[in-house]
């Protein structure tokens, strides 16, 4: 029998951090499955490595949710319940991570290594500039957590614009992988600055920026590395992804499929 999923309690502040935490959850569960796949033993590591740090920044905001659930005489809730037993609609990621980046991955043909750093690097710019906001939290352990992450999303950020670089302003064959990854990934990010009820809330506590703000910050790190790999931003469009609201792509399922089976028939198993 499967464990049940567990009740949250959909608080705008457990909302807000939960947005940042699942994105990195489900970014470091894509780069995880690099893992003895990287085209150099080097960058194998490297990739791996990410994963763990953005896992790690998940794992201390995850916790941190869990005790405010318990507060109000609610049900505390532990990281790994969190990460693993809620349902689809209860994760808020941003909506890019769920995206399929190895080519061999099933459900979305595609993705390949330039996908990989090209949306990396999207990311991490947009966590840096997040992070650094955090610091002025008026929420004590978030703004400790933001201190450490942020040298993280820094190294991240450097090691992915060097790669994007690398290929944009490569080969023709890497230049026209690079082109398509970025018209493939472009879209998604409006929902990096998509303003609403929950960012609201979170700014006028001072617990942490409105996603709006950060769209200047992070202009200011895309666009030059852009610009150097040769690559132009698509246009913009109409599209807009929604999964930091919990209505997520068809990708979603199957990853939480993959992260959940353990624990879920399992329950409370420990290695």
């Amino acid at each position: 029998m499967s464990t049940a999923s567990i009740a949250l309690q959909r608080t705008p502040q457990a909302q807000y951090l939960l947005r940042i935490a699942d994105t990195g959850l489900i970014h470091a569960q894509r780069l995880a499955e690099w893992c003895g796949h990287g085209p150099a033993l080097e960058e194998d590591i490297a990739l791996t490595n990410m994963a763990l740090d953005l896992l790690g920044q998940a794992r201390a905001l995850l916790a941190h949710v869990g005790r405010l659930q318990g507060q109000g005489g609610g049900t505390a809730l532990s990281e790994d319940q969190l990460a693993f037993l809620r349902d689809q609609r209860d994760y808020f990621n941003l909506t890019l991570v769920e995206q399929p980046l190895r080519q061999s991955s099933a459900h979305a043909p595609g993705g390949d290594f330039a996908d990989t750093v090209l949306r990396n690097f999207l990311l991490s710019a947009w966590l840096g500039a997040l992070w650094a906001r955090l610091l002025d939290s008026s929420d004590t352990d978030v703004a400790a957590i933001a201190g450490k992450a942020i040298k993280e999303s820094r190294y991240h950020q450097a090691h992915a614009a060097a790669w994007v670089v690398r290929l944009g302003d490569g080969s023709n064959e890497s230049a026209r992988r690079m082109a398509a990854a970025l018209i493939r990934a472009w879209p998604y990010t409006a929902e990096m600055f998509e303003r609403d009820a929950i960012d609201e809330q979170a700014q006028a506590a001072g617990l942490g920026p409105a996603r709006d703000t950060l769209r200047a910050a992070w202009h200011a790190v895309v666009d030059p590395v852009l610009a150097q790999a040769r690559l132009q931003p698509p246009p913009d469009t109409p599209f807009r992804s929604h999964g930091s609201s919990g209505r997520h792509s068809e990708h979603m399922g199957y990853i939480l499929a993959e992260m959940q089976s353990l624990q879920r028939q399992f329950p409370g198993g420990q290695w």
